[in-house]
């Protein structure tokens, strides 16, 4: 792996594809509906063709959980989808435990009518972020890339040998550094967020 290498891979991930808050309409969605945006606006999330971004039984099931507000008349609203959206992200990363223990003051606000956030504004927030921390991941990505070729090209590995370890070693890495950043979001999650009992 090179930096053209290495381009050509960001180019690829569609890092910058989400669902604007444009993008959700204003009136209340079927089911089918609602899987549909998910489908078409994160289909670059998916690793293969086959996999599914959202189901109707994911649906359900947060809906059991608690973790979506309730439906009325089988529709679900822009609060639904943006929630959608957030545990789709969580779940990446995060056990339903955490992601439920993480959400529940926001959904609990959302169904206050008194004491609303304003879903644009969070929402808008939430896309900054992310675009924020795409650029951030790119330049650390190239620093990567960097550390590990000069360490590579110093040591006694064969030049035959050199472009699949320094795959392994970015994958290493990029492991390392997701394992830390997910016992630092549990962290956060521990000593940050009340849970349920704790109220």
């Amino acid at each position: 792996m090179d930096k053209e290498s290495l381009d050509k891979l960001l180019n690829s991930m569609n890092f910058e594809e989400e669902v604007k808050f444009q993008d959700i309409p204003s009136i209340d969605l079927y089911m089918d509906q609602v899987i549909s945006i998910f489908e078409n606006s994160l289909k670059g999330y998916k690793r293969n063709e086959k996999d599914k971004i959202l189901t109707k039984t994911m649906i359900n099931n947060y809906v059991k959980d608690k973790l979506l507000m309730g439906v009325k008349n089988k529709k679900y609203s822009r609060e639904h989808i943006i929630l959608l959206i957030l545990i789709y992200n969580l779940k990446q990363s995060l056990a339903i435990g955490d992601i439920k223990k993480t959400l529940t003051p926001l959904i609990e606000k959302l169904e206050d009518k008194k004491e609303s956030i304003p879903i644009k504004d969070f929402y808008d927030i939430f896309l900054n972020i992310k675009k924020e921390e795409t650029l951030l991941v790119n330049e650390d990505l190239y620093k990567k890339l960097e550390i590990i070729s000069s360490n590579i090209v110093k040591s006694n590995f064969e030049e035959k040998d050199r472009d699949y370890l320094t795959s392994l070693f970015m994958i290493i890495s990029l492991i390392n550094t997701s394992n830390m950043y997910k016992k630092l979001a549990e962290k956060f999650i521990d000593d940050n967020i009340k849970g349920m009992d704790e109220k």
